[in-house]
């Protein structure tokens, strides 16, 4: 008897875990066309932020973004609940600022929800999966079966499990507890069954800081970081609406600060005493962590001379006193935990609501998969977020757009999905998982990206919109509000081009940013491309654009500012791409590199490869490093030294 009789519903995809990855996979989906079931063990935690309540930061922002611009919940579901809104590295200029949002935990949860619940086409099922169902030669996925007892049959798996695969809690060296995160159950019975189908299966791990009663807390002598809400939004999809254009706020609860402190000599000293005692220096773990999300133990080890480490204080929601301490991520006893925190300026008094922990638990090294992260050995099965090898929330939501469009595109017998590394984060981020692999925690960041310059958080939509278009992602009211925007992003740039401002309107402004005063009239889109320049602060001195919103003007000055940029990168990558046999000398001092991110100086001085090719075969040595490397070479050569 077909399975499809015998199954309580058949779908075109399932998705199992209720997670970052699964849902942005089931919507993705969904809206390409697919019925899809979302199975998770526990329908109240769908969306859940495991650790961090907040979404976004250097080059994950422009992650979330993307997602959004392909139609994703991240976004959405931030505006729906950012309790603070920060964006990072303006002081560097908008080609690299950096949307974050600080999060009200239980107000991201529900809007995710929600919002997945919008799609007619997405059924939440409650249940732990026990097997996937595969047809005779055990090489074709067919459905799944619960351990309740309940089986569904799909054409499509995408397994987004997160730590749950042989998920194991530790705080301290004794305490070892089995689960997914604090108070949730492992599952172990996946992790058998792709063991046995012959799919190689590796430990990483990763922790998380106590929490805190925010009420035990002194502010007095605290840093206050307010919000920045009043200025952005995430998400594209209200971008029209009239609030937005009043002023008024009706998406986002109303702010709250964060406060920053510092571990300082006697907290350091109280975990040197206690090392031995944390799980990963005590032996109970010897799995790899993140490099760069590391735990306070490994910053006191690895870096003995910082007189200090910042420790930021971030609200976990309106309905909670609650604090979570980030930058105190520990596995070491939860009564020394509790000393440490009371060495603390402002925590001399704290009280722990949680204890950090750490977690191991299984990945699939990502070289398993295909460029829409599907698996070679078993078809129609696809693999989304940590389970990659991956860390984060927003490289878990990317990794679940590509599975769900694909996931819903191979039953419907089209052609696959693929993002290139020119056109988004996400593209880099896949291209770089399933070609390179992962020997650490895979995180996202600039320096990963060789066009980082074109590829920003504000062009997210104006990349890919387009894409999204070509394969149906978006209903009526959706396709109006790409095109508006893309209409007053084009406005905004033929102003800029087609009207001229004259010294007494710029002048004032041009010596506030320290520039020469004009002669004459000139266009603004010329005045626009000066460092320091800001497009609308020439529309405001010329009376002109008041109109256009302040989103698609930022897009536009950049647009003008690095209208070159673009095709300057392609030729570099173009040129990296036949250089591959070029010999790299035994000589050369990669440490003192410095245009080459400080992993790849790691990486290099470490293997040491004996060409161009076999750099570019490491994890973690992003094309942008060969493209800097493939500079300092070229720059030696014509000054006739080696790189020493």
């Amino acid at each position: 008897m077909p399975l499809s009789t015998l199954a309580e519903a058949t779908f075109d995809v399932l998705v199992v875990g209720g997670g970052h990855a699964g849902t942005e996979a089931a919507v993705a989906a969904a809206r390409a066309g697919a019925t899809v079931g979302l199975v998770t063990s526990a329908l109240e935690t769908i969306g859940q932020m495991s650790c961090n309540p907040a979404i976004g930061g250097i080059a994950k922002g422009t992650v979330v973004r993307e997602v959004d611009a392909l139609g994703g919940l991240m976004g959405r579901a931030t505006d729906l609940a950012s309790l603070q809104f920060r964006m990072l590295n303006q002081g560097k200029g908008p080609a690299v600022w950096a949307p974050r949002a600080q999060c009200d935990r239980g107000l991201y949860r529900r809007a995710v929800r929600t919002l997945l619940e919008e799609h007619a086409g997405i059924h939440t099922i409650q249940g732990t999966v026990a097997r996937l169902l595969l047809d005779d030669n055990g090489k074709q996925v067919s459905g799944l079966e619960t351990l309740e007892g309940r089986r569904f049959a799909a054409r499509a798996v995408v397994l987004t499990t997160g730590t749950f695969g042989r998920g194991k809690l530790h705080i301290g060296t004794t305490a070892q507890i089995a689960g997914g995160r604090a108070g949730e159950g492992a599952n172990a019975h996946l992790g058998e069954q792709l063991d046995a189908a012959g799919l190689e299966t590796r430990r990483f791990k990763t922790g998380t800081p106590p929490r805190i009663d925010g009420r035990s807390v002194r502010y007095t002598n605290l840093v206050v970081q307010p919000s920045e809400v009043e200025e952005h939004d995430w998400s594209w999809s209200h971008f029209w609406d009239a609030p937005r254009r009043t002023g008024e706020r009706t998406r986002h609860p109303d702010q709250m600060p964060c406060w920053i402190t510092y571990l300082e000599a006697p907290g350091k000293t109280l975990i040197e005493q206690h090392i031995n005692e944390s799980a990963m220096y005590g032996g109970a773990i010897t799995s790899q962590g993140p490099r760069y999300c590391p735990s306070v133990e490994d910053k006191v080890v690895k870096f003995p001379h910082a007189e200090r480490h910042q420790l930021f204080l971030e609200p976990e929601g309106h309905d909670t006193r609650e604090l979570y301490v980030n930058g105190l991520s520990t596995s070491l006893p939860a009564t020394v935990q509790l000393d440490i925190l009371r060495t603390i300026a402002g925590l001399e008094n704290a009280r722990v609501t949680r204890a950090g922990y750490a977690i191991e638990y299984d990945y699939y090294p990502p070289t398993q998969l295909d460029s829409t992260l599907q698996s070679r050995a078993i078809a129609g099965l696809w693999f989304a977020g940590q389970i990659n090898g991956t860390t984060g929330y927003e490289e878990a939501a990317g990794q679940g757009v590509i599975a769900g469009i694909n996931a819903a595109r191979w039953v419907h017998e089209r052609d696959p999905f693929v993002l290139g590394r020119e056109s988004s984060y996400i593209g880099v981020l896949v291209d770089d998982l399933v070609t390179r692999g992962v020997d650490e925690p895979y995180r996202l960041f600039t320096s990963r990206s060789e066009f980082r310059l074109t590829v920003r958080q504000d062009n997210a939509l104006a990349r890919l919109a387009p894409l999204g278009s070509a394969i149906h992602l978006y209903n009526a009211r959706e396709v109006a509000m790409i095109d508006a925007r893309a209409n007053a992003e084009r406005t905004a740039i033929q102003l800029a081009e087609n009207t001229s401002i004259a010294p007494s309107q710029a002048d004032a402004l041009l010596e506030g940013t320290g520039t020469a005063p004009l002669t004459h009239a000139i266009r603004i889109a010329e005045v626009a491309k000066r460092q320091g320049v800001s497009l609308a602060a020439l529309f405001a001195a010329a009376e002109v654009g008041c109109e256009l919103p302040r989103d698609a003007v930022i897009t536009a000055e950049l647009e003008l500012k690095y209208a070159g940029y673009f095709v300057r990168e392609r030729r570099a990558a173009n040129r990296l791409a036949t250089m591959g046999d070029t010999v790299l000398p035994e000589s050369i001092a990669y440490e003192g590199l410095l245009a080459l991110s400080t992993e790849a100086r790691q990486k290099l001085a470490a293997r040491r490869p004996g060409t161009l090719a076999q750099a570019a075969s490491i994890p973690g040595i992003s094309p942008a490093d060969l493209q800097s490397l493939v500079f300092e070479l070229e720059r030696a050569r014509r000054l006739g030294s080696n790189i020493r």
